[in-house]
């Protein structure tokens, strides 16, 4: 009786593989249409299929997706830092650019002054806001042989005067404050020079005035206006500014001319303070406001 099982599992045996066999022959063919059972196991799979790979292709979508964001993320800091080291870059490029700009006029200046002796400063510090027209204070003192009156200017015009020193400093009275002692004697350059004395400064207009100029005397706009050098102190044709009108003086005896400096008293940052060559006369004999 057991050797009839045996006998009979091995024969379901191969009758088994001659059927796989036979199938898989079968399947194998090139046929148009496919089997029931075929196409019932290709649905199955297909289904089982999708239904796995969607979410699958879901969640590494989502996963690419936030890489890709750290990755935009990461890239736009390292751009905003590079953006950030380029606006550093182009204002420290402006300011040697400007530096060296205003260092060559200072140079250039030099050369064209003859009957003094230029000295090159730097300024330190500033009055505060309110006063901000008012005074500088510069590096130079009277270690460097820096004196009270000595006439200052930038590359571009004269800009005030020494006020004050120390061994190592300097304060510089500006032509656009509001003391009344800083008074400049000028001249309108022309083929007949007109004279007349900087007193004052019109703060809304940014002008200065220049004041005692003849009444019958024939002022025109553009016309440039220098120091005369007849104070004692100040050396001659420094440049100071530009006529921009003329006005009628007190009682119509004399004229005012409103004067837009050349020198720009908002931003200053390198100086010349002028010494003269030649002797000056007493402080007694010019004022004590000096011209």
């Amino acid at each position: 009786m057991p050797q009839f099982f045996l006998n009979k599992r091995l024969i379901m045996l191969l009758v088994s593989i001659i059927i796989l066999v036979a199938l898989i022959g079968f399947s194998l063919r090139d046929r148009e249409e496919l089997t029931w059972p075929e196409q019932f196991v290709k649905d199955t799979t297909g289904w089982v299929q999708s239904l796995v790979s969607r979410p699958a292709h879901y969640i590494a979508g989502f996963f690419e997706n936030l890489e890709d964001l750290q990755d935009t993320y990461d890239e736009n800091k390292k751009l905003k830092k590079h953006l950030d080291d380029m606006a550093q870059l182009e204002a420290k490029v402006y300011s040697l650019q400007k530096e060296n700009k205003e260092l060559k006029d200072i140079l250039d200046k030099k050369g064209s002054l003859q009957d003094y002796k230029p000295m090159q400063a730097t300024v330190i510090a500033r009055s505060p806001d309110r006063i901000w027209h008012e005074k500088i204070i510069i590096n130079k003192g009277k270690s460097d042989g820096v004196k009270k009156n000595m006439a200052v200017m930038t590359s571009r015009g004269l800009i005030g005067k020494i006020k004050s020193t120390t061994p190592f400093t300097s304060t510089v009275q500006l032509m656009s404050g509001s003391d009344p002692t800083n008074r400049i004697s000028a001249a309108l350059q022309s083929d007949k020079q007109i004279y007349g004395t900087i007193d004052g400064y019109d703060e809304q207009k940014k002008l200065l005035l220049l004041k005692g100029l003849p009444f019958d005397s024939k002022i025109k706009k553009g016309q440039n206006v220098v120091t005369s050098g007849l104070g004692g102190v100040f050396p001659p044709n420094v440049p100071i500014g530009k006529v921009q009108k003329v006005e009628p003086g007190e009682l119509g005896l004399n004229q005012t001319a409103y004067i837009k400096p050349d020198a720009d008293f908002y931003d200053i940052q390198h100086v010349m303070v002028l010494k003269r060559l030649m002797p000056s006369p007493p402080a007694a004999a010019i004022g004590e406001g000096g011209l």
